[in-house]
């Protein structure tokens, strides 16, 4: 982590992430798309459904290889890079033995992982050596290792425990099933034919980031957040009151007057609640 000296109001606590690691080339064109941003709206009726967003600074997706087009080839990490779109860092994978050339098709962008290094080599097969960025199936990953990117069914592509400094930990193979204790203590069963990538998310120290000020919030698309107790009785719940007052309510709520915090919004009917084995510490 960076530490800034207290020159300014801003700089005061503000912290910054170390990017010394990461390589100094531009990206890989052939893996940049546009994307058009939402900011907030929906599509189908234009309306704002998520509030606070706009705005920011113009950035290009980089398209992730979250599954494994590949099997049993093995790629070299050509560049360490920063994604503005995620908390973690993405490498640059080329595969061996291809035509070489940087605008290669042969090239993709992962998640990488803690303690990868540019011209480390890995691959992604059902068995593999269980070091970090290699991708192999649960079935054959041993109890106590640490995992990231995992799917939910075989095939599909890594869909959790994506963000920076996650991971999970295998505690079990019963079956056809393997048992993994996610990042929020929740313990749940995964199917055994799934693939998983070894190692724990790159750039933990992204939990100790502070922005610092409000212009830099600005420039990564938030808009300013009124709090409600700022408000007037007909703006919000929380609102009203000579001078400043308390919420005056037993529980916060929306401005739409639903309960906002400590209430469970998962679905009862989901399919995968058949998976839990035991919930998540409140």
């Amino acid at each position: 982590m960076k530490h800034y000296k207290p020159t300014t109001s801003g700089r005061r606590g503000m912290t910054g992430i170390d990017f010394s690691l990461l390589s100094k080339d531009k990206s890989e064109k052939s893996l940049l798309a546009n994307i058009k941003r939402h900011v907030g709206r929906s599509k189908s009726s234009g309306r704002i459904t998520v509030r606070h967003k706009g705005g920011g600074v113009k950035k290009l997706y980089r398209m992730i290889e979250f599954s494994q087009t590949r099997i049993d080839s093995p790629a070299r990490v050509v560049a360490l890079e920063y994604d503005p779109n995620r908390t973690a860092f993405i490498a640059l994978i080329e595969y061996l033995g291809m035509p070489a050339g940087r605008h290669s098709k042969y090239r993709q962008y992962i998640i990488a992982p803690q303690d990868l290094k540019v011209g480390d080599e890995i691959i992604f097969s059902e068995k593999a050596p269980l070091k970090p960025g290699n991708r192999v199936k649960l079935k054959n990953i041993t109890v106590g290792t640490m995992v990231y990117n995992i799917e939910l069914e075989p095939g599909k592509g890594g869909k959790l425990v994506r963000s920076a400094g996650s991971s999970a930990q295998v505690l079990a193979q019963e079956g056809n099933y393997v048992n993994l204790k996610m990042p929020s203590t929740e313990v749940r069963k995964f199917i055994s034919e799934c693939f998983a990538s070894i190692g724990m998310v790159s750039n933990p120290e992204n939990r100790y980031y502070r922005v610092g000020k409000a212009g830099k919030s600005r420039l990564k698309g938030r808009r300013p957040h009124v709090r409600g107790s700022a408000m007037n009785p007909v703006d919000h719940p929380h609102g009203g009151g000579e001078g400043r007052q308390p919420i005056g309510l037993k529980h916060p709520k929306t401005p739409w007057g639903k309960p906002a915090l400590g209430v469970k919004t998962r679905n009862t009917k989901k399919w995968t609640n058949k998976f839990i084995i035991q919930r998540r510490k409140k």
